[in-house]
């Protein structure tokens, strides 16, 4: 399972000019579903989304997680991160979930966030979205379990 995750100032998400899900401050997170995740691997993930210390502290160091600095997740599935890019000019999917496990997990993750009171938004699993966001550094990172 991998996390791209990107520091906020804001993000949203529309499907056909339609508003979907929109975040302030905080963090999207892209979220892509491999072959074989697991709910282990899907809570793991979870807790290292949330305790990523990416946010500046009084001291502008990145001491503080999305939770200290009372922020939101914006979660949308990506299934392009599963891709195995190391040969060729086309990316294969091979590693990638099936669409009904990949949809589970990805419900699952989210459920799991808002259980833990955090602030989540989401995409719209499938859809063609359009993501905007206001990349805040710009700090992104990437991250699997």
């Amino acid at each position: 399972m991998i996390a791209l995750i990107q520091r906020v100032s804001s993000a949203s998400v529309t499907i056909e000019g339609e508003p979907v899900g929109a975040i302030g401050a905080g963090l999207l997170v892209l979220l892509g579903i491999e072959q074989g995740d697991d709910q282990a691997k899907a809570d793991k993930l979870l807790r290292k989304v949330l305790a990523y210390r990416v946010f500046s502290d009084a001291n502008d160091k990145m001491n503080l997680n999305v939770s200290q600095v009372g922020g939101s997740l914006l979660v949308v599935s990506q299934f392009t991160l599963a891709a195995d890019t190391h040969s060729g000019l086309r990316p294969s999917f091979s590693k990638g979930a099936s669409a009904k496990e990949a949809e589970h997990w990805y419900h699952y993750f989210v459920q799991a966030a808002r259980a833990l009171n955090m602030p989540t938004e989401t995409g719209r699993f499938g859809g063609d979205m359009q993501v905007s966001l206001v990349n805040d550094g710009p700090v992104t990172f990437w991250l699997q379990v």
